[in-house]
Parts: C-alpha cells; sequence; structure tokens
C-alpha cells in the first residue's frame, strides 16, 4: 500500500492535476465560503490539460514508450504539435497552473507555478541529454529546427 502511495504521489501528473487542485480549491473555499471563482481562468485548465493529454497519447501511439521518459519513446515524434514544440507535455502543465492562478485567484498556484518553472526547465535540459544519446544526431536534428517551450520563438 505504501509503495503504491509513494509511486502515486511521485508522478508530476497526478501532483498537478489532483493533489494540487485539490489544495487550491480547499485554500479558496476556505477564503471564499461562498464558492468564488474567476470564470475566465478555466479554459487555462482545459486547455493545459488537455494538451497535456493529448500530446502525451498522441506521443506513446507513435513514438511508444511511456509516460515520461521513465520508458522513452523508440522514435522521436516529429508530427502533430510536436512539429512546433519539444515538450508540450510539459508546458500543458504549466498552463494548468496558470488557469490555477487565475481561476481561484491563488498565491499557492502561484508558488506552484514559480518554483516549476525553473523544475520543468531542468527537467528538459536533462531529458535533452538523455535522448541524445538515445537517438544521437536524429535528436540532435530534431532539437535544433524545432523550439524548447513556445513555437518559433524559444
Amino acid at each position: 500500500m505504501y509503495k503504491f502511495f509513494f509511486k502515486w504521489i511521485r508522478s508530476t501528473s497526478n501532483r498537478s492535476f489532483i493533489i494540487y487542485p485539490l489544495i487550491i480549491i480547499g485554500e479558496a473555499l476556505y477564503r471564499h465560503p461562498e464558492g468564488s471563482f474567476v470564470l475566465w481562468g478555466v479554459p487555462f485548465l482545459l486547455w493545459g490539460y488537455l494538451q497535456y493529454k493529448v500530446s502525451g497519447h498522441y506521443r506513446t501511439k507513435l513514438g511508444g514508450g511511456g509516460p515520461g521518459l521513465d520508458k522513452p519513446p523508440n522514435v522521436i515524434v516529429k508530427t502533430g504539435i510536436f512539429k512546433y514544440l519539444r515538450n508540450p507535455m510539459y508546458l500543458g502543465h504549466l498552463i494548468f497552473y496558470i488557469g490555477l492562478i487565475i481561476t481561484f485567484n491563488s498565491l499557492i498556484a502561484l508558488a506552484i507555478l514559480l518554483f516549476h518553472l525553473p523544475w520543468f526547465e531542468f527537467r528538459v535540459r536533462r531529458d535533452e541529454v538523455n535522448l541524445e544519446k538515445e537517438f544521437g544526431s536524429t535528436y540532435v536534428e530534431y532539437k535544433n529546427s524545432v523550439k524548447r517551450w513556445i513555437p518559433f520563438i524559444y
């Protein structure tokens, strides 16, 4: 039971899309028992989650492997959203955090985002080293032609 729990809680997606929202909703309800929230933040929540989920499914379907790089893909996926940016799943997490900040006017969500900006950057750079080792020039060519976070910019 403990092994399952610790494995489950170590998952970034479980923290991002289940644990953090529950904490932030609880904090928001504590501050505003009437349930006040900002409706225009909801599209960011949906966008971030769907970007994470759809791009992850797409990558796994075409590239093999598993979620995250614990089970790396068998091939580099260069189509779909991966034609425009290399890390759409991680970016989905960050967009979701922005949705939490806006929707619940939450300083906790802001702190989570500020913590995860450098954390995801570090993680991406580590992933890139591993992918270069795994795929060599194929990945280097992909990395040099597709932006890391924001299409056509960065």
